[in-house]
């Protein structure tokens, strides 16, 4: 099943810059072969459910290795049935809606 994400990671206990734990989740992600897409307070994810899953569980116990004693994440699926549809195909909807 194709899932679209979108993850909010937190790591609590490192201080007030989180900048290099989100490097090394879009690390993962890259890694991972899925296509992703970060935004200000979270990261898109698309992909196979399975696969989104194991890289978001990669991303916990990666940012746990660096030394974060605690992680708070927020996350947001979302699945279809009714068609194939990627996450610039819902941007692309919203546009052509701002354009009439």
């Amino acid at each position: 099943m194709k899932v679209h994400a979108d993850l909010c990671l937190i790591p609590i206990g490192v201080g007030v810059s989180v900048g290099t734990y989100v490097a090394e989740c879009q690390r993962i992600l890259r890694e991972a072969g899925l296509s992703h897409r970060m935004h200000a307070y979270g990261t898109n994810i698309e992909g196979d459910w399975d696969q989104v899953m194991a890289a978001i569980k990669r991303c916990h116990e990666r940012v746990h290795e660096m030394g974060a004693p605690r992680i708070t994440t927020s996350l947001k699926l979302g699945t279809r049935t009714d068609r194939e549809q990627s996450l610039e195909d819902k941007l692309d909807s919203v546009r052509a809606q701002l354009d009439q």
